[in-house]
């Protein structure tokens, strides 16, 4: 399997990239995405791969994707990455073995449990083997690389865990300062590594991915200090996420000939990529459910054809912040498939959406393949979140964070009669203990190792949303 960029200035170069090259490169030279050159399909393997445990499930859908990495050895990687011990903080009666339970709700509406790995949210589940396959590949290569990352909340210390104790990585975690949870912060600025370095931007999330892309795009520094990325930038996240479509699917189903409804707590859009990817290789997913917060940029975008990215000072700041994103980075590869993989016409439209402009697709004839992609949106307010929480609470006795609870709102609104309806369950309610004592008044249960987790002291370093500032201590520390 061989990768393209979704601008394809570099379109030769570009198609020759293996997977281990564009694991370690993060953006693709022009400035676009990678994506492979064709989803493989895989309808015929649905009853073969039904009863396959998540290890195994994720060695054969990888594999599709992944030619360079013998096969033994990349079971192996799935092997030690998708273990009970590693996703063990399930629900008491879950069976961690499973990785990711499903729970119901009722008999057609259920959670898909992502949230069990050590950060307790669904950034786990590719982030733990984004670094098995980090370390694999640099020990082969004899390299060093440099992770420069942004985060609104969960991804950075699902990356921060995932890299500990890795040969020859640093991380550099840029986060905007107090946007985040107290559970979040703790969580990141705890962890006293020598290789993790924490950086807390004055501004909002897309000022701090804005200088990813940036420094991802400064070729020279690029290559000088080995920058790669963990982002949902990187293919290999949006990959990995793609095995837990299959599993949840088998768990709501007993044919392959169901049909399911996925709803997906979406910010960047990298969660709800994979589940377009899973269905484009032959899943049967009747509608693709996306749930915004007040941050509706891509609620936006599907009901009405505009992509109308905001500004820093537009973002809205709320009881879902790990959604608070105003430029869903990963939206171009969808965009890319929705023009019908055109790279002319992604980058005509996103030289606009670079240069703080939009777009609106209601002209042109792309709007007419859009509900082929079977897609509907939603959003939820602070107020529905917190009816949601104590109403799952109440009807279940089950607690679910503030991000789920968007999921549950719009799914509500958008399921298919008849359908199981699946919500991806994203992190654990402990990460938002505030909006939980205001829902229930009452403290969220948490795992005993993270106890006290908030008192421990932090390590982190404040700046300014500086390009230059963030090269200068990515450098000084190189």
């Amino acid at each position: 399997m061989k990768y393209i960029s979704t601008r394809g200035v570099s379109a030769n170069q570009s198609a020759t990239q293996s997977f281990s090259d564009i694991l370690l490169g993060g953006l693709a030279p022009d400035g676009g995405l990678y994506l492979p050159e064709h989803y493989p399909q895989v309808a015929d393997r649905l009853n073969e791969w039904r009863s396959l445990d998540y290890a195994e499930l994720a060695f054969r859908i990888l594999s599709l994707f992944i030619d360079d990495i013998p096969s033994a050895d990349l079971r192996a990687i799935c092997k030690k990455t998708y273990t009970a011990e590693t996703y063990r903080y399930c629900r008491p009666g879950r069976n961690a073995a499973d990785i990711v339970p499903l729970t119901s709700l009722a008999p057609d509406f259920h959670l898909l449990e992502l949230s069990n790995g050590p950060t307790l949210a669904f950034k786990d589940m590719a982030m733990q083997l984004l670094g098995n396959l980090f370390e694999y590949a640099l020990g082969k290569r004899g390299e060093t690389i440099n992770i420069l990352g942004a985060t609104s909340g969960d991804t950075g210390s699902a990356a921060e865990y995932a890299m500990l104790g890795k040969h020859n990585v640093r991380v550099f975690m840029l986060s905007p300062e107090g946007r985040m949870s107290a559970f979040q912060r703790a969580q990141m600025y705890s962890l006293d590594e020598p290789n993790i370095f924490n950086i807390a931007v004055r501004g909002m999330f897309d000022d701090a991915q804005d200088i990813v892309k940036a420094v991802s795009n400064d070729a020279e520094f690029k290559a000088r200090y080995k920058i790669g990325a963990v982002n949902s930038i990187n293919w290999a996240r949006v990959a990995a996420q793609i095995v837990y479509y299959f599993k949840g699917y088998f768990a709501a189903t007993r044919s392959n000939d169901d049909e399911v409804v996925f709803s997906v707590p979406s910010g960047n859009f990298g969660n709800i990529c994979a589940g377009h990817i899973a269905r484009m290789m032959g899943l049967p997913i009747a509608r693709l459910v996306l749930a915004t917060n007040e941050n509706n940029v891509l609620d936006e975008f599907f009901r009405s054809g505009i992509y109308r990215p905001r500004t820093s000072s537009e973002t809205h700041v709320t009881s879902s912040p790990s959604m608070d994103i105003s430029k869903a980075s990963n939206f171009e590869r969808f965009v890319f498939d929705l023009v019908g993989r055109d790279a002319a016409v992604v980058r005509e439209l996103w030289q606009s959406v670079d240069a703080g402009g939009t777009f609106d697709l209601n002209a042109t004839p792309f709007m007419t393949h859009l509900p082929a992609f079977c897609f509907v949106s939603g959003s939820s307010s602070h107020a529905d979140r917190l009816a949601t929480i104590r109403d799952v609470w109440q009807r279940h006795q089950l607690m679910i964070d503030t991000h789920t609870a968007d999921g549950v709102k719009v799914a509500r609104e958008h399921g298919l009669p008849g359908l199981p309806t699946i919500v991806l369950e994203t992190a654990q309610a402990v990460k938002f203990a505030e909006t939980i004592r205001e829902a229930l008044d009452r403290d969220p249960l948490r795992p005993l190792p993270l106890e006290g987790i908030e008192s421990l002291p932090q390590q982190v370093t404040v700046m300014a949303a500086d390009v230059a500032a963030v090269k200068s201590f990515v450098a000084a520390r190189c």
